[in-house]
């Protein structure tokens, strides 16, 4: 990859060592599970898509769920093994990339790994498509509205309350939905953060930490 390419994906200068860095584009869903205070809910993820920014157009991301074996004795194990896949994953990239990832995506995660009793997730450069956004005000800060003000090609699959009780019940087809919806976030994703990138809209990546009291640093190549 050139280093003007290389650039035009960071949005910042950078050395020659760094040319072959890989960033991993991903988005999860998950469902309620139980209240801890007023409309307030725990969560537990139900899919997670994947795909490194530098692949072909055409590849689909990786997607990884819960629910398949459809016996509910087997969920946590699924919820394990989804949750490994992904880490694994996480721990080749160089960065990760999302809409809203260090205020939802990468905690969420975090916290599902502690809940099951893994390994957190390592410190990783981390560029959020909202976290990241120019200072701006009077203009909604969703992945579907930042696209659409864009002009983006890619649409964004809708779900309303019916199918996500679907999807949350686990029922075959709600699996088949989740599974749609997390795809076609993480590819709106890539078209919508290159495209800011060149707008000049989108920092440079931080470095997100899990780690108590660890605040975020901006990285400095």
């Amino acid at each position: 990859m050139s280093a003007v390419t290389l650039e035009k994906c960071l949005g910042y200068e950078i050395r020659p060592r760094a040319l072959s860095m890989r960033i991993l584009d991903f988005d999860c869903e998950c469902r309620p599970i139980s209240w801890y205070g007023g409309d307030w809910v725990t969560k537990q993820i139900t899919a997670i898509a994947w795909k490194y920014t530098d692949e072909k157009a055409k590849a689909q991301p990786r997607v990884a769920v819960i629910g398949e074996s459809f016996d509910s004795r087997q969920v946590l194990d699924e919820e394990a093994r989804m949750l490994e896949a992904f880490v694994e994953e996480y721990s080749k990239a160089d960065a990760v990339t999302g809409h809203y990832i260090t205020g939802f995506d990468l905690p969420l995660i975090n916290g599902s790994l502690m809940r099951l009793g893994l390994a957190g997730l390592p410190d990783k450069l981390a560029q959020d498509t909202k976290g990241d956004l120019a200072k701006a005000q009077g203009l909604s800060k969703s992945q579907e509205s930042l696209g659409a003000m864009f002009n983006q090609s890619r649409p964004k699959i809708h779900m309303n309350t019916a199918l996500w009780h679907r999807a949350n019940l686990l029922l075959p087809d709600g699996i088949e939905l989740a599974k749609e919806r997390v795809v076609g976030d993480v590819n709106q994703h890539i078209e919508l953060r290159q495209i800011m990138l060149d707008a000049g809209v989108l920092g440079p990546p931080s470095i997100w930490s899990a780690r108590a009291g660890h605040g975020s640093i901006k990285y400095q190549p």
